[in-house]
């Protein structure tokens, strides 16, 4: 499945593709993006990925042809990359899973049984946006689907997470949002200080682990990147 490349500024591309890019697509967006970044080194300030989408940020003029010729180099590309496996902790007492209530009434479910769907299944980093240290990951349960708030919450807590459509995600700031709370967790997930500011990559897989209120104090007392399994 060939991209569309797009000129999209003065010194912005943008590549993409037809279809949201999960699963094995997901994967050749990786290579791809990784591919342009070791080729254009010299000549890039950035890239940012999307679900169907790599934006390039030039440093100079696009080389879109240049760019044309090696996307059809690289497409049939087969490599499979390594990827970590991240266990988070989270805790869904509803003192921080203010939102648990009512998808529960609107799901017409159990709290407990909403619990163990989210806990129970393994989701894929697919990119980072919205904030810093966003992740949008996919793999949420069906059951599990629900549309986003009609009128955003003026502030959702550093840590909470969240269902908003089919993905969830976490709240890595003090942040607006209009996504679903149903817990928090103490694992940071961004610090500027820290190279790289972010301790997963796109590929990698998430894993939440429930933990009570008595856990998630002690955790949160010493904050601290997770390490990979």
């Amino acid at each position: 499945m060939n991209p569309e490349i797009k000129h999209i500024g003065p010194k912005l591309t943008e590549i993409s593709w037809p279809i949201w890019m999960v699963g094995d697509l997901l994967m050749k967006r990786i290579q791809v993006e990784s591919s342009i970044q070791k080729k254009f080194s010299n000549e890039i300030l950035e890239t940012r990925a999307g679900y169907q989408t790599i934006c390039i940020h030039w440093k100079e003029k696009p080389e879109n042809e240049v760019l044309s010729k090696f996307l059809n180099q690289v497409q049939n590309i087969s490599k499979t990359p390594e990827f970590n496996v991240w266990e988070i902790p989270v805790c869904y007492d509803p003192t921080f899973g203010k939102d648990l209530k009512a998808v529960s009434e609107t799901k017409s479910m159990q709290i407990q049984e909403i619990i163990g769907l989210h806990s129970e299944s393994s989701y894929q980093l697919n990119f980072y946006g919205f904030l810093p240290g966003f992740m949008y990951l996919s793999g949420l349960n069906p059951l599990l689907t629900h549309p986003r708030k009609a009128v955003p919450d003026r502030i959702i807590e550093a840590g909470s997470v969240a269902i908003g459509g089919n993905q969830t995600g976490i709240y890595p700031h003090d942040s607006p949002g209009g996504w679903h709370v149903i817990g928090k967790t103490p694992t940071p997930f961004f610090d500027p200080f820290c190279d790289p500011p972010v301790w997963a990559k796109p590929g990698d897989q998430i894993r939440f682990t429930p933990i009570t209120m008595a856990e998630y104090d002690r955790m949160s007392a010493h904050p601290k990147f997770p390490k990979a399994k």
